[in-house]
């Protein structure tokens, strides 16, 4: 960093020289140019002064009344000069040359634009300015190789963050198995794995510490202490390092706030830090004699000294640098590989499902409270129209501003002339991937979305789902541009107290989205709050001393902790944050990453405040075995004729706890906690919990057919079932109706594997086979009538018979509802599963209002980052169809539907008995549907030439409803149908035979032509099959034909042809059917068919 020379900026901050501070003290250029800018029927006038590789410096006069402009007018002018000049400084100035207030714009990826404000007065040192002015000052060594992106500090390193957590992983593993091999006085095995995962952890944890040298003040300070121990009492004795030393740093000075002058001399200067981490383990507890040689610690030190631990969130710049994101992912695997069922999911899924969740509850919350800011000409909705482009992501952006070329334009009013369309894109006008055809569709979705939004047609919050809105970015405009203090006081009391769950948190991938996702908006309110405090401070007015005294004391509450940011992430974990797992290993790597994001906050040893105790909000236990709500306690008290009034003593003492743990949590956002009385509060809370965890778990023990007096039966059916009960873990929140948002990724088991381990009660969805299923159904009841839930889960959910109670509960139990499907191949979202799958986002109610779909997405890996910004809803509440959510996104497919159902089903002409007219058809379709009226040869060694497996038949009445049929089939316009209603997987009679055709009303002339082409394309299949050998273990060799129905796509379209005059399609509709997915069912991978 260059150096300032801090007197001279001092004096040109004083002087108001800005041009002199900028070109001659921080190394900027010159640059003069002037903007003036309308608003509310006034000009305010902004001078350029200075730029760095176009980042531009703007001077805004005062304006006639001599004062720097309100908040809400700054963020009005800073959208106009956004439009001109992306990267700038805006510096406001009074006339008397009195005050300043410098506004930027903070930009950091995934997150949304931040106007940051800084007020200077003449008064003031101006300190704290002039350190940020020293991060901005270049030196002429660095001018040859300066960017824009330098300047403005968005350094992207070109690293593959994937390859190095994968090459870290790896060796992770195998540290981890050979750690574990050193562990002595540990019987069980799982205890012994675990106890290994915990010290790791731990050591990890301090590997991040100890590089900012915060463990007394040195960077190498594990393996230094290792050499001190050993060279004081030998190598590998009983009381070595692990016992002598590692325990002691842990158990009482990591632990503990008073340390022993013994202590210090052999830990040193290192802070106390709580937060349970590095208590007494309860594997410690049931294993009084555990030891650990020095050979372990000397092989993981040399392993971990391998890289270099960062504890910020700077983007990594060399293949040996770590940083908490890269343990996150580590975490996350190690955990999936040992849960069955569970995936990592990245960070693009669990930011789409937590903003579209969270980010509406807040809205709904703060609409209660204000609701006049949400209706009429003055609404918060009409800051969408000063600048649209804002809030409609860049991705769908991408191209706008060029013209289409002339053969493209061509087609837009000529169908015929589309003959480019279907060919790749250039990169000055499209997406990665992207050919002309899905450039058309984007373009025309950006005009639709566009006029929308001007003709304000986008006025509720909803529609930022259905429209796919920038939601993050509106929802910090909105706090940022604040005109009232009654909106702003909505908004930080929907922020402050909103409660998101994941009540299968793993290692709390989750979690931490919702994290980021809070995180800005808080900040959003205390600038908001700050810049009201200062607007009434320098007006002069005469107030109420009362008038923000609510502001002020929050304001105040921050002042006193040495770090703002520590702070609002700390507020957030204690009183936003709750998870559950089953898996205790999880739960606590989860609280390790909350706690590592802390830490990361904290810049000196000496402004390190103890971190949180969350062993009350992410806790372990099983998600689906408890009592869940009041009504379900009651149930089973009653049954057993409650004559001493058990239920009433249950919800009193339930009561107690509920205070106990907010008087805990009030305990760890105040300054200075007494940790002595934190400690017993801690234990209070605990053996109250204990108390109420016994009596519930009897009367549990019980529906499971324990009897009272069997403790050996009761013991084990604890251990199998580890039981949960939310009714009283959050007694508050439940007996409040419930949590507001409920995020997550549930496991996807087949409940028949797990059946031998525990059983479930009391669920609908236990026919459906799965325990995602049940899941879901566990988190209605657990959410809030109004909140929001967003969950990914498998793509079968919604499309499958199997499915129906679920589907019956999405449809019972949701207002509105969003789902989104995502294909396997080319690529996936989970890298390495073949998992087809589903995101849905619901507001919970009785009453269905409006449910949305999307298509099936399919995409390729260079295109993963734009997937969820191009996502596009529609309407499907009127296309109903038995046990399936149709999976189509835009007004052409409805209007196919519409006209698709007009006709009676298949079925109708299908003979259920045997007929001489037989077809047959494979049932595991990828890119096309192969229907023959012949049976592909298949040979195995086995059994000979026989059938496949995978080929099915259907009786038809006549020979020429069979080839209609065959070439009904091979149609796009049924994959169409295949694609839209099924899972996508296997080809089942469901979608045959409820195929609208109606041939009893089919004109002859039609049949015909159908069946002309049915022998067409039959000889062409043929022509193009190729005969192919293959090995199995079941059957040995096996020959078959192959078949490729992509070389018939001619033949194909013709059927289509005749098929759009029998519905009545119009050329754009039939236009829509001949290229569905045309770019994968005709590229290199749809001759991979199965």
């Amino acid at each position: 960093m260059t150096s300032v020379d801090k007197t001279r900026c001092r004096k040109y901050l004083k002087d108001f020289d800005f041009k002199r501070l900028f070109i001659q003290e921080l190394g900027w250029d010159h640059y003069s140019a002037g903007l003036e800018i309308p608003l509310n029927n006034h000009f305010y006038n902004l001078s350029a002064i200075a730029q760095k590789r176009g980042m531009v410096v703007f001077i805004c006069s005062p304006f006639e009344d001599g004062f720097i402009p309100e908040n809400s007018i700054r963020c009005k002018i800073e959208i106009q000069v956004a439009k001109s000049f992306h990267e700038h400084f805006i510096i406001y100035t009074d006339k008397n040359k009195t005050a300043q207030i410098w506004l930027w714009v903070r930009r950091e990826a995934g997150k949304p634009l931040a106007r940051r404000n800084h007020k200077y007065t003449i008064n003031q040192p101006g300190d704290s300015l002039i350190q940020k002015l020293q991060s901005i000052a270049f030196s002429l060594e660095e001018e040859d190789t300066l960017t824009i992106t330098d300047v403005t500090r968005r350094v992207k390193g070109a690293f593959d963050l994937d390859r190095v957590t994968k090459r870290f992983y790896d060796r992770f593993k195998k540290e981890h198995s050979q750690f574990l091999g050193f562990i002595e006085g540990i019987t069980e095995t799982f205890d012994r794995e675990w106890y290994a995962s915990v010290m790791l952890n731990r050591l990890m944890f301090v590997y991040f510490i100890q590089k900012k040298s915060f463990l007394d003040s040195d960077p190498d300070y594990l393996r230094n202490r290792l050499n001190m121990i050993q060279e004081k009492k030998g190598k590998n004795k009983f009381l070595g390092f692990y016992r002598h030393f590692l325990l002691r740093l842990f158990h009482e000075g990591l632990g503990r706030p008073d340390h022993s002058a013994e202590l210090d001399e052999l830990i040193g200067h290192v802070p106390y830090l709580n937060g349970g981490l590095f208590l007494l383990h309860s594997i410690e507890e049931k294993y009084k004699n555990i030891q650990i040689p020095d050979d372990a610690f000397e092989k993981i030190f040399d392993f971990f000294d391998q890289y270099q631990w960062h504890l910020d969130e700077r983007p990594l710049k060399a293949d040996n640098e770590i940083n908490p994101d890269v343990l996150g992912y580590i975490f996350e695997k190690y955990i999936n590989q040992k849960q069955m069922g569970a995936y990592y999911t990245k960070e693009d899924i669990t930011d789409y499902i937590s903003k579209n969740t969270i980010i509406p509850f807040l809205f709904d919350t703060a609409e209660k409270k204000a609701g006049k800011y949400f209706k009429g000409e003055n609404s918060i909705w009409t800051l969408l129209q000063s600048d649209p482009d804002r809030y409609i992501y860049e991705a769908v952006r991408k191209g706008i501003d060029k013209e289409l070329p002339p053969e493209i334009k061509a087609g837009l009013k000529d169908i015929s002339k589309r003959g480019e369309w279907n060919k790749p894109a250039p990169e000055d006008y499209a997406l990665p991937t992207e050919i002309w055809r899905e450039v058309v569709a984007r373009r025309s979705r950006y005009e639709e979305v566009r006029s929308k939004i001007l003709h304000r047609e986008i006025h509720s919050i909803n529609d930022f789902i259905t429209y796919n809105l920038n939601i993050r970015q509106f929802a910090q405009d909105v706090i940022e541009n604040c005109e009232s203090p009654e909106l702003l006081r909505a908004f930080w009391h929907a922020i402050e107290k909103v409660t998101v769950l994941d009540p299968t948190c793993g290692s709390g991938a989750f979690l931490f989205a919702a994290l980021n996702i809070l995180e800005p908006l808080y900040d959003a309110c205390l600038d908001r709050m700050q810049s009201y405090l200062e607007e009434l401070d320098s007006s002069g007015e005469k107030h109420r001393p009362e008038k923000f005294s609510d502001f002020r004391n929050v304001l105040s509450q921050i002042e006193k902790h040495p770090n703002r940011r520590y702070f609002i992430f700390k507020s957030i974990i204690i009183n936003n944050l709750f998870g559950v797992d089953i898996m205790e290993e999880a739960v606590e790597i989860c609280k390790l990453r909350l706690f590592l994001k802390l830490v990361a906050q904290v810049e000196s040893v000496d402004n390190v405040e103890p971190l949180p105790d969350i062993d009350f909000n992410i806790r372990a236990g099983n998600t689906l075995v408890g009592f869940a709500t009041y009504e379900e306690v009651e149930r089973a008290v009653t049954s057993k004729l409650d004559f001493d009034n058990t239920m009433g003593k249950i919800e009193e003492k339930a009561g107690d706890v509920d205070r106990l743990f907010g008087l805990f949590r009030k305990m760890q956002t105040a300054h200075g906690m007494d940790s002595k009385d934190f400690v017993e509060a801690k234990k209070q809370l605990r053996d109250k919990l204990k108390i109420l965890e016994d009596t519930l778990n009897r009367y549990l023990a019980g529906e499971y057919g324990i009897e009272e007096g069997d403790k050996k039966s009761y013991k084990k059916w604890l251990e199998s079932h580890q039981p949960f009960h939310w009714f009283i873990q959050f007694y508050g929140i439940i007996k409040a109706g419930g949590f507001d948002v409920i995020i997550g990724n549930p496991p996807y088991v087949e409940y028949s594997k797990i059946k031998k381990d525990y059983s479930v009660k009391g669920y609908k969805t236990e026919s459906c086979g799965n325990l995602y299923a049940m899941m879901i159904e566990r988190s209605f009841r657990l959410l809030f009538n109004n909140g929001r839930k967003g969950m990914i889960v498998p793509h079968s959910s919604i499309c499958t018979d199997r499915m129906e109670p679920l589907i019956s509960i999405f449809s019972k139990c949701s207002q509105y509802s969003w789902f989104s499907t995502y294909c396997i191949r080319p690529s996936k979202l989970f890298i390495g599963v073949d998992q087809r799958l589903a995101i849905y986002i619901v507001q919970k109610g009785n009453l269905s209002l409006a449910s949305y779909s999307s298509k099936y997405h399919r995409w390729q890996e260079e295109f993963r980052s734009y997937l969820f910004h191009l996502t596009q809803y529609i309407n499907v509440s009127k296309t109903n169809f038995p046990n399936s959510i149709p999976k189509i996104h835009s007004i052409i497919e409805c209007n196919l539907w519409t006209k698709l159902m007009k006709f009676l089903p298949l079925s109708k002409n299908l003979k259920i008995k045997y007929s001489e007219e037989i077809i047959c058809f494979h049932n595991a379709p990828r890119y096309w549907i192969r229907a023959m009226d012949f049976t592909p040869y298949f040979w195995n060694e086995r059994e000979g030439e026989q059938i496949s497996g995978h080929v099915k038949s259907l009786s038809l009445l006549t020979k020429l409803d069979s080839s209609v049929v065959v070439t009904v089939l091979n149609s796009s316009l049924f994959y169409f149908w295949f694609i839209t209603l099924s899972n996508c997987r296997d080809l089942t009679l469901r979608e045959i035979e409820t195929f609208p055709i109606d041939l009893n009303k089919m004109k002859i002339s039609v049949k015909n032509k159908l069946a002309e082409l049915c022998v067409k394309l039959m000889k062409d299949l043929k022509s193009n099959a190729q005969r192919k050998e293959c090995q199995y273990k079941t059957t040995g060799k096996v020959i078959y034909d192959e078949f490729y129905p992509k070389y018939s796509k001619p033949i194909i379209d013709e059927i289509d042809r005749v098929l759009a005059e029998h519905y009545g399609f119009t050329e754009e509709e039939l236009d829509f059917i001949i290229n569905y997915d045309i770019k994968y069912r005709m590229g290199k991978e749809s001759q991979e068919e199965d």
